[in-house]
């Protein structure tokens, strides 16, 4: 699985980062969405679509490898 994440739509609602800490931040200028593992292990899998799920705008992409 690969994730993407747009910045454009993102409105820096952070729950990508609590629900997957170790493949999201937020940049310290906006507060916006920033991919810091594109290639997610299968310990991740589960948090990534969670991050997916909760995220208001959308901007959290899951992707098949």
């Amino acid at each position: 699985m690969r994730v993407t994440a747009s910045a454009d739509i993102c409105v820096g609602a952070g729950q990508c980062v609590l629900a997957a800490p170790t493949v999201f931040d937020q940049s310290d200028a906006e507060g916006l969405v920033v991919v810091i593992a594109e290639q997610i292990t299968d310990e991740d899998a589960e948090a990534v679509r969670t991050a997916a799920e909760w995220c208001p705008s959308g901007a959290v992409r899951l992707h098949a490898r």
